[in-house]
C-alpha cells in the first residue's frame, strides 16, 4: 500500500549535532498524528533542511 506525504513546511536551519536527536524525538513523539519530520543537508555550507510531512 502507498502512503501519500504532504509537505507542510520546509525550514533551513544551522548545523547542529543535536538535529538528529530532535528529529527523532519529534516523529517518535508525534507518529500518532500522521506527521513525519525529515531532515536532509541544504546545498548551503553548514545548513540543514527540517521538511514537516503530513501522512494520509
Amino acid at each position: 500500500m502507498d502512503r501519500e506525504h504532504l509537505i507542510l513546511a520546509t525550514q533551513e536551519i544551522a548545523a547542529s549535532s543535536d538535529l538528529y536527536i530532535l528529529i527523532d524525538f519529534l516523529n517518535r513523539t508525534l507518529k500518532h498524528k500522521d506527521l513525519i519530520f525529515g531532515l536532509s543537508k541544504s546545498q548551503d555550507e553548514g545548513k540543514f533542511t527540517v521538511t514537516v510531512y503530513k501522512t494520509s
